[in-house]
């Protein structure tokens, strides 16, 4: 294959402060055409600041100093800004991690893809309309000719991420930069997305540079993996040997911190420490303060690339033949201490914490001058569930089918249009404001977007503080039994907090905007957990964190539930952190559950076509990756126009004609399994 891509000893430093911060440092490689190519590593290590110099977008104090970036056998780092204009969306496209942030909030999305398809293939009028609503189509966004017109605001956080890969996708770039392209995104829209991305490479031999911590995606899209750490690729290899061999033991942790079923009756394993600051001057391995096999070399002197095979070198003294007594380490290396949490098994009082009955959430359609009401966007539509104290129920589903509006709603932050939410006893529709704010500590949430759910203009202490303040509460989450009873200030207590969530301390003085995104989420979660609540609301807390951030706060999540009795509405795409965190789950279409049962029945055993369809999207760590996911029909039907009887049927691959008319009753597998499916004996009428 000829060589699209040639980055040799990249250095980006950003000067943020007396230190300049070594972002990029020495970066070398080389992307074939035609080629998937994936950079993993934890939230930090400098991937996405790699593929904004790549693309000339660095912000205004970052700067490159050395290296090259030779796209096409011509260096791009030595190209006028206005040269850079006409590569960028035609012939490199990236997708941004954060979609809030890279679309434009005053432009309806089909005027900001259609800048891409206007400028670079001069579009226009009709044929400029049809290919949009085509490559909206094309990414799963449902009643794409009315949202097309929409803004930003106007979708959820996965829509917007699909958009972002609309525009990057439209201009069908020879290189495609995807920064944590599915984030965002459920495993059927994932699924549909990933496609398409191999289609394109396919037809028109596109290559990917594509840099996630997802290594179920990785396991699938990629042909070559490089894994980067403070700054610099410690190991890079073909796929088969990384999956079958993971040989740094950075990797191997990656690989250990993977939630699932397996693991759920033991904390996961973490890495200890966090990845060093990128304005420290480097000796020896930037690995070794975290490294339980690390030795003095380790620290005096930095390791240059070892080859375990052909396609398959790495940065470590443990396979330097050069290092003297490394053999022995090499043996220890494969029985590795992943330093499992154990997770304590506290007896929990699991009587009925929060009951939902009949949801509706119903938001009216305006139209004309005078904004007449001329139907309704049915976003929950009579849901009703439960959740015991110290338990934990996963809500899943398609993005846009309405679980953020749930959770949302039970916090009354969304008035429902009917239905009852009863806390502890308490119903809270139509509480009078006093009150409810006086029981707002109980009951939190955790945003699924981290970035625009924290005060850009405030420091992480003052953030975390606020609640404590205006909630007036007494905050001991993180503190052992013996110093409770110390009269701790609000900044120690932020010092613990950030401690739980694996923050150093002194991060309190900064700005939200200094943090990447995966430390962000670990901020709201510190936030949250500040005022004692007793129910969460999580909407994908861990979407955008890696594996290893990832297993800290599922142990901690777990560690506080066992210890405190919390209770969680997990609200989640991934499927393997529903298997090893939630008890119960409910599988959600187009407003209304479909399907409700505990974890190992709904997983092991699902009933409803579009659970199985859901299961099957799930990509897995396997070399033999191929898996037979069950295509879905159609696009997802708009809330505002949902179909008569099951609302799934004209999806469904197992649809008969009564499914069409009446919406099917609950089926009732056993005493915790319901499904409501024609394919099921319907209960007699009463």
């Amino acid at each position: 294959m000829t060589s699209l891509l040639q980055i040799d000893n990249l250095e980006t430093i950003l000067h943020t402060g007396a230190t300049p911060i070594r972002a990029v440092d020495g970066l070398t490689l080389q992307i074939q055409k035609g080629e998937t190519f994936a950079l993993l590593g934890e939230s930090g290590c400098g991937k996405s600041m790699a593929a904004l110099s790549m693309m000339r977008l660095l912000p205004d104090v970052g700067e490159i100093v050395s290296g090259s970036v030779r796209f096409g056998g011509e260096d791009l780092l030595l190209k006028s800004e206005a040269s850079m204009r006409s590569i960028r969306g035609k012939h490199i496209s990236m997708i941004f991690q954060e979609p809030m942030l890279s679309l434009n909030p005053v432009l309806t999305v089909a005027e900001q893809i259609g800048e891409v398809l206007r400028r670079h293939f001069n579009l226009r009028g009709v044929a400029l309309q049809e290919r949009i609503l085509r490559i909206l189509s094309q990414v799963g966004i449902p009643d794409a000719a009315r949202r097309m017109t929409e803004y930003p605001f106007q979708f959820s956080g996965g829509m917007k991420q699909r958009v972002m890969i609309a525009m990057a996708l439209v201009g069908e770039p020879e290189l495609l930069i995807a920064d944590e392209p599915t984030t965002a995104l459920d495993v059927t829209i994932q699924a549909q997305v990933l496609e398409l991305m191999r289609d394109l490479q396919k037809q028109k031999g596109m290559a990917i540079l594509l840099i996630t911590h997802d290594l179920g995606v990785v396991s699938e899209m990629a042909d070559r993996i490089a894994v980067m750490y403070a700054g610099e690729i410690i190991e890079m290899a073909v796929r088969e040997d990384f999956l079958l061999s993971p040989s740094h033991p950075y990797s191997q942790k990656l690989f250990a911190a993977l939630p699932g079923r397996a693991k759920r009756d033991q904390g996961l394993a973490v890495i200890s420490g966090n990845v060093p600051s990128l304005s420290s001057k480097f000796i020896g391995c930037r690995f070794a303060s975290r490294c339980e096999h690390a030795w003095d070399l380790c620290r005096t002197t930095a390791p240059e690339w070892s080859t375990v095979s052909a396609d398959h070198q790495l940065r470590c003294h443990l396979y330097n033949k050069d290092s003297g007594d490394n053999i022995q380490h090499r043996v220890e290396l494969g029985k590795s201490d992943t330093r499992v949490v154990p997770v304590s098994q506290t007896s929990i009082d699991n009587s009925k914490l929060l009951c939902v009955t009949d949801l509706k959430i119903y938001f009216p359609i305006h139209k004309g001058l005078m904004k007449r009401v001329v139907g309704h966007v049915k976003a929950v539509d009579g849901v009703s569930l439960s959740i015991l104290r110290g338990r934990t129920l996963a809500l899943v589903g398609e993005s846009g089918c309405g679980k953020t509006t749930v959770g949302k709603s039970i916090l009354q932050l969304i008035t429902p249009t009917a239905g009852s939410v009863c806390y502890d006893g308490l119903e809270l529709v139509g509480l009078e404001r006093k009150r409810l704010r006086a029981k707002r500590a109980e009951f939190q949430i955790i945003f699924q977007d981290p970035y625009s759910s924290l005060n850009p203009r405030m420091r992480i202490i003052d953030i975390i503080e606020e609640g404590m303040n205006a909630l007036n509460t007494k905050n001991d989450i993180g503190v052992s039994k013996e110093v409770r009873q110390i009269n701790f200030s609000n900044g120690e207590k932020v010092d613990v907090l950030l401690k739980r969530v694996g923050l150093p301390p002194e991060t309190k003085w900064r700005y939200p905007h200094e943090f990447s995104g995966g430390q962000r989420q670990r901020i709201a979660i510190a936030r949250t957990l500040a005022v004692n609540p007793k129910l969460l609301i999580c909407d994908e807390p861990t979407s955008a964190l890696d594996v290893s951030v990832q297993a800290q706060i599922l142990n901690l999540l777990k560690e506080l539930q066992q210890g405190l009795g919390l209770a969680y509405l997990f609200i989640t795409h991934n499927i393997s952190v529903v298997e090893y965190l939630a008890d119960e789950v409910a599988v959600m279409y187009l407003g209304r559950i479909v399907e409700h049962g505990s974890v190992d029945e709904v997983l092991s055993n699902p009933k409803h076509p579009y659970t199985q369809a859901l299961l099957s999207a799930v990509p897995v760590v396997k070399l033999e990756s191929k898996r037979e996911a069950i295509r879905l029909h159609g696009d997802l039907p708009s809330p505002a126009n949902p179909p008569s009887g099951c609302h799934f049927h004209p999806r469904c691959p197992k649809a008969t004609p009564v499914c069409s008319e009446v919406y099917p009753e609950v089926t009732e597998f056993s005493a915790t399994h319901t499904a409501r499916c024609y394919l099921y004996e319907q209960p007699s009428p009463s």
